[in-house]
């Protein structure tokens, strides 16, 4: 999860008084994050295509949502679901499922470090489209991160070669696709938590994902997963990636400032990086891991700067 997106919920769920224990949280939710990459990659490598991971992290995802929305009616919280929680849950499922399965394929057409930072820039283009629309004004801050994050795409990617590199076309398109869906999670979680919890908006975002991704994939595939003799790595996947992650992520949130979140946000695409680096031997040569640290480098801090109006220059 990047930092741009932790800011919006940051600034949504959290109070104002930072607590340690909750920064934990949300530092172990981020880490969980990158351990999802890398195990989804490790399924990969034994045949699993990206779109059956993808179903099966957000099925198991689902049904965690549903238990800790079941708890929660147990203890006697009563809520209902309006018109407006199912819409903008509706919006936030479709970034879910985008996001998953794009993420996936880039990692499938690189590797998992080029893909998750490639995901973690997205949001800057979100603000070039913003520029482009007039919705946002353009300030020198902002246009020095987009043109520090293109710079570290190149690098990243290697664009600027002739020959084959770790990454495909595809790859590229896919990841950067992948922080775009993230982004259109982010909008419709946003404003479906103003009609509703936080479980009952990411209820009905899973039921979502489930039912858009259910065309896309290998029925046939999807079904073996039960079993296969990686069972077990699907089960964790999920719970890594979309069921224990988002409750400590939601519930650490509550008590941790932006610029907190957005600093603790770099523990998802360094932990993916290594977990490529250490388990699945992938290797980055010295300008992409350049183009990396641009990219980390420029998206946090102006994350860190979005939250501080006066030193950003935002209006």
């Amino acid at each position: 999860m990047n930092s741009t997106a932790l800011d919006v919920l940051s600034q949504n769920l959290s109070g104002e008084i930072v607590l340690f224990p909750s920064t934990l949280l949300v530092i172990s939710a981020a880490f969980q994050w990158g351990l999802a990459g890398g195990l989804a990659s490790l399924l990969m490598s034994r045949g699993w295509s990206p779109e059956v991971i993808s179903f099966w992290r957000v099925l198991v995802g689902l049904g965690c949502m549903a238990i800790w929305l079941a708890v929660i009616r147990i203890q006697g919280q009563r809520f209902s679901f309006n018109r407006r929680l199912v819409f903008w849950s509706l919006v936030a499922g479709l970034g879910v499922a985008g996001n998953f399965t794009f993420y996936f394929i880039s990692i499938s057409e690189g590797s998992v470090a080029v893909a998750v930072t490639l995901m973690y820039s997205a949001p800057v283009f979100v603000y070039l489209v913003s520029f482009i629309a007039g919705v946002e004004r353009p300030t020198p801050v902002k246009l020095v991160t987009i043109a520090l994050v293109m710079g570290g795409i190149v690098l990243l990617t290697g664009i600027y070669r002739t020959e084959a590199d770790a990454i495909t076309t595809l790859g590229i398109v896919s990841g950067l696709l992948a922080g775009v869906s993230y982004a259109l999670f982010i909008f419709g979680f946003k404003y479906a938590g103003k009609y509703g919890p936080a479980p009952s908006v990411l209820v009905i975002a899973f039921v979502t994902g489930t039912l858009v991704l259910l065309p896309l994939i290998d029925r046939g595939q999807a079904m073996t997963v039960t079993i296969s003799a990686d069972v077990a790595w699907f089960i964790l996947l999920g719970l890594l990636g979309a069921g224990l992650s988002f409750y400590c992520y939601i519930v650490g949130l509550r008590h941790t400032l932006p610029t907190t979140a957005s600093i603790v946000a770099m523990v998802e695409p360094v932990t993916a990086a290594l977990f490529g680096l250490l388990l699945l031997s992938e290797a980055l040569n010295l300008s992409q891991m350049a183009g990396m640290a641009l990219i980390l480098g420029a998206v946090t801090s102006l994350s860190i700067l979005q939250s501080r109006p006066s030193l950003s220059g935002a209006p």
